[in-house]
């Protein structure tokens, strides 16, 4: 198992972080399109060049950079350091005028109860395991910490809006696929290694970092309520395994992993989009904004993993300077690489 970061020449931390915002803005125009309407607007591969100066992203990009100051700005990475931070930065993103993407209504209502001042345990939708979890857990996948340290930010930062079990599971394998490809793990090698990942954590409850959060009718133990979301990614990794194994034809790969509104089927079908084209950054993005469902964070988390692989010589020269943020993206990817 990877436990220290390979050194950073090809910048996998930029390439991450550009390529979740590369992604997104190129998944934006096609979320609530057919695929059959995408094609017909941007040709059989999908779109490829960004749009607009700058080329403007959604709240993906804006969550994820939320986090990323937030652990940019922590003394330490503990649970008491952070999670006031993640409050701040979660809140002035709500109240945000550029916070006009269609943003997703467990966020909103979860920082409306943050916003009065509720424990986080208590502001959480509970039932949520929307993919706002974990679109936007990258920057935990990029610091340098331990592996437990790692899993404990993704799952705090996941459980402030989004409780469901399954949310802090597909989180923690969001950022662990990052990690992985950071420390020099190949994309066709990542599904496994979330399995055993998946498989090792299943009745890890870390107290330390949710409190009681797990505390639900229906619910006897810490270990059954976090098993259940560990269950359902596996199930999910299950899907993306046996689709990785057959011939691709090329089609929307929502029919085979999911449409990526919940959070274990955005991780497998921005995988999918990875793995497919792991030697083909460009397509990996193309290929999940060619799709029926969430086309915005299924091409960023596949813009995450492949940037995370190849670094910033994964993506066409002159975008840096073109996507929306890039101040922000160049300076956080400066710091953790």
């Amino acid at each position: 198992m990877m436990a220290a970061v390979t050194p950073t020449a090809v910048l996998r931390a930029s390439g991450s972080l550009f390529g979740l915002a590369y992604g997104d803005a190129l998944g934006k125009p096609t979320e609530f399109l057919t695929v059959a309407e995408i094609e017909r607007r941007y040709g059989p591969a999908g779109p490829r060049e960004l749009t607009g100066d700058p080329a403007l992203v959604t709240d993906d990009t804006q969550m994820a950079l939320a986090v990323g100051w937030a652990l940019h700005e922590a003394s330490t990475l503990t649970p008491e350091a952070v999670e006031p931070l993640l409050r701040r930065r979660f809140l002035a993103w709500a109240v945000s005028p550029d916070n006009n993407r269609a943003p997703g209504m467990t966020c909103l209502r979860a920082c409306a109860d943050l916003d009065r001042g509720l424990r986080w345990q208590e502001a959480t939708v509970a039932g949520s395991k929307g993919c706002g979890a974990n679109m936007r857990v990258t920057p935990v996948g990029l610091v340098d910490v331990d592996l437990d340290t790692m899993a404990g930010l993704a799952q705090l930062q996941a459980g402030l809006t989004h409780g469901h079990p399954t949310g802090l599971a597909a989180s923690e394998l969001t950022a662990y696929a990052v990690f992985a490809l950071r420390a020099g793990a190949t994309l066709p090698e990542l599904p496994a290694l979330l399995v055993d990942r998946a498989r090792s954590e299943r009745l890890v409850y870390r107290e330390q970092w949710l409190g009681d959060l797990w505390q639900r009718p229906g619910v006897d133990t810490p270990q059954e309520f976090i098993a259940r979301g560990w269950d359902e990614c596996l199930v999910a990794l299950g899907r993306l395994t046996d689709a990785l194994v057959r011939p691709d034809d090329g089609g929307d790969p929502c029919r085979v992993t999911g449409e990526g509104w919940v959070a274990e089927e955005a991780l497998v079908t921005a995988l999918f989009c990875a793995v497919r084209h792991a030697d083909d950054p460009l397509s990996a993005l193309a290929r999940g904004a060619t799709t029926a469902g969430d086309s915005d964070s299924i091409a960023a988390l596949a813009g995450a993993f492949v940037g995370a692989a190849a670094g910033m010589a994964a993506w066409p020269s002159g975008w840096a300077e073109r996507i929306e943020y890039a101040d922000q993206l160049a300076t956080l990817g400066k710091s953790w690489d």
